[in-house]
């Protein structure tokens, strides 16, 4: 019981919290910037979330799932193909783009490993940026092989609550033969139009014309650079 007596003391001579001595304003000035804090934090989580449903749809050829993570307006754009808006026209894309039936052909690989997030949210928590490193591993059963090299820089939308992608960019920066390896590539040989975007046009042509290994590709950042807040070029 007299141990107890100073730790009493003590809590009745301590000050107050810091919110006790707040007014009201400051008090919900307080609360309204933890809120944002927690719907940005939120919002950093639903995203890495949302971008890794989409590469493990992919992989094994769930081409609506995948499709059904963009806003209604969204669009898809990968390498030189052009730019496809809209849930259905990215479903039908991604379905050619892969032997041009629900899931996998047999044999077929298609790994898009998605490493290196950056997310920027916006201040509101209502839209984001990310940028990511796509790394592919593709191929076909005694057939071929490939790696695929790329940077996604990608925008996110909150809709009713629930984060969306409003747009997927995955700049390419080459396609090699995993048995040559891209140190063998040749001027312009490691990006090319695929012949599903030809059989089935795109809505838009490519938003850019950045050129493919072994030239230095540099996919424009979206995002300010963290430390200085510098748009960066």
């Amino acid at each position: 019981m007299r141990r107890s007596l100073p730790l009493a003391a003590a809590l009745i001579l301590a000050p107050l919290p810091a919110s006790a001595q707040m007014s009201d304003a400051e008090i919900r000035q307080e609360a309204a910037e933890l809120t944002q804090r927690v719907e940005r934090l939120e919002g950093v989580r639903a995203i890495k979330t949302l971008q890794r449903a989409f590469a493990y749809y992919v992989d094994r050829g769930l081409w609506g799932e995948a499709a059904d993570l963009f806003a209604d307006d969204g669009t898809f754009e990968m390498g030189v193909d052009g730019v496809y808006v809209g849930r259905e026209r990215i479903a039908e894309y991604l379905r050619r783009l892969h032997g041009g039936q629900e899931g996998l052909i047999y044999g077929q690989l298609n790994e898009w490993v998605t490493l290196q997030p950056a997310i920027t949210i916006a201040d509101d928590a209502t839209s984001a940026t990310a940028r990511w490193r796509d790394l592919g591993m593709l191929g076909q059963y005694k057939h071929h092989a490939e790696w695929r090299d790329g940077i996604y820089e990608n925008a996110y939308v909150r809709e009713d609550g629930v984060w969306k992608i409003k747009s997927l960019h995955l700049y390419v920066n080459f396609v090699a033969p995993y048995a040559d390896g891209w140190a063998r590539l040749g001027e312009g040989e490691g990006l090319a139009r695929s012949q599903a975007s030809i059989d089935f046009p795109p809505d838009m042509p490519p938003s850019h014309d950045l050129d493919s290994f072994p030239s230095v590709q540099i996919p424009p950042f979206a995002a300010p650079h963290p430390v200085t807040g510098r748009e960066v070029q």
